[in-house]
């Protein structure tokens, strides 16, 4: 069983993200999460091209640009120019989201569709074979240390019957309240790929609580 363990920034040290970056990676990280947020699209504000360009320099593992903004086909051109390995936009943010994702894609990254826990699964149906990675928010996106929505593993089930309807392996991606108590059943419902904020950056040893949970996800099998 493949599983990836993805720490997201956003709950992280802003000022010593190069630290953090090594502590994740020190932890077996397979990814660095990085959550750009406009101001518009969820009420938060984070960070832009630079940093993620800046973060490029230093992490040894992809990034994982989560774009929680409206209108991303503005911006898609320039995270990948800046350096991102997976760009998720949200199904509910852009406009033609065919073309979007086939912008991503013509770039040379791997191109994610993210879906807010009040969207229907179904809603990616008609992109299903388009994206590489389908992103089920198990919180309501904008801030990190929420509580886990219990109806998310459901969704997380409907995902991947999707993805196989499809004929498509992609990851499926859970970004949201993930920690050592529900890993396990996240990977039984069918993710792949478990974002975790808080339950990482938010101890006292980052490196060790990247390395607990991936442990606790590879016992679902």
């Amino acid at each position: 069983m493949t599983v990836r363990i993805a720490p997201s920034l956003l709950s992280a040290d802003f000022a010593r993200l190069a630290d953090e970056v090594a502590r994740a990676e020190a932890g077996g990280a397979d990814l660095i999460h990085v959550d750009v947020m406009d101001g518009h699209f969820v009420p938060n504000i984070t960070i832009g091209v630079p940093v993620v360009k800046a973060l490029k320099k230093i992490a040894k593992v992809p990034l994982d640009v989560h774009l929680m903004i409206s209108e991303p086909d503005r911006y898609v051109d320039a995270f990948a120019e800046a350096g991102a390995g997976i760009l998720t936009v949200h199904a509910e943010a852009a406009t033609h989201l065919h073309r979007t994702l086939t912008r991503i894609r013509q770039l040379k990254v791997k191109a994610g569709l993210a879906l807010n826990p009040a969207t229907p699964i179904h809603h990616a149906a008609d992109v299903a074979g388009e994206i590489d990675l389908l992103l089920v928010m198990s919180v309501n996106p904008g801030f990190g240390g929420q509580t886990f929505i219990q109806r998310s593993y459901e969704r997380i089930a409907e995902a991947r019957e999707l993805l196989n309807k499809a004929g498509n392996n992609a990851d499926i991606e859970v970004d949201g309240g993930v920690d050592l108590t529900n890993a396990a059943k996240l990977v039984r419902a069918g993710a792949t790929v478990l974002v975790a904020g808080n339950s990482v950056f938010g101890t006292p040893d980052a490196t060790a609580a990247a390395r607990a949970l991936r442990e606790a996800a590879l016992g679902a099998a």
